[in-house]
């Protein structure tokens, strides 16, 4: 009896050691396609928010100090990363923010913002969300996104009607909940930016 429950012991655990090297192999095959992929999807979220940079490179910037700012002034938003943007001579344009939204209507959405150097914002690219196509994923559509392009605010603000002021955005029909959560993701950003980065001085 003891030899069998030795002997089951046994296979069990030669089975354990081989699928773990398996799913290690898997890992490691699958691994850097995966992070190229991603590296990819960034580095054209960046291109898209600031077309006139050639260079890309990691600001530093103390994450706890940046994510606890938000905090402090009643955003739920996380900064992930924080690029500069630089000019073929290496001349700093701006910085690109990727940000993570909390409250969107389908969970979390990320997306970088691109904020120019006189505090102008380029404007943003979605890289992960959950939303609904046909409401909440209008986000990445032009007719939305195109209305934070150009804009140097202090706060910009959802409206349902059409934006009397520049600091104003239309919401999207049906979606007033992503519409608010890209607005202030943005607006997350562009506090960062002024109390971490310099700000336009």
């Amino acid at each position: 009896m003891n030899k069998k429950i030795v002997h089951d012991a046994l296979i069990l655990f030669a089975f354990t050691i081989v699928l773990g090297l398996i799913l290690g192999l898997v890992h490691g095959i699958t691994k850097e396609p995966i992070d190229a992929a991603n590296n990819a999807a960034q580095q054209k979220a960046f291109q898209a928010v600031f077309a006139d940079a050639e260079q890309f490179s990691l600001a530093e910037y103390d994450a706890n100090a940046a994510n606890q700012l938000l905090k402090d002034n009643g955003y739920s938003d996380v900064i992930d990363d924080v690029q500069e943007a630089k000019d073929g001579s290496g001349n700093l344009l701006g910085y690109v923010i990727t940000v993570t939204a909390k409250d969107g209507s389908q969970g979390s959405i990320t997306f970088s913002v691109g904020i120019r150097m006189d505090r102008t914002v380029n404007g943003y690219s979605i890289t992960d969300t959950s939303e609904t196509p046909g409401l909440g994923l209008k986000a990445s559509e032009e007719d939305f996104y195109s209305q934070f392009e150009g804009k140097n605010v202090e706060k910009f603000e959802v409206v349902k009607q059409t934006p009397a002021a520049d600091n104003q955005i239309e919401a999207i029909t049906g979606s007033t909940i992503t519409s608010k959560a890209i607005a202030n993701g943005c607006n997350a950003a562009i506090l960062f930016f002024d109390n971490e980065l310099g700000g336009a001085k």
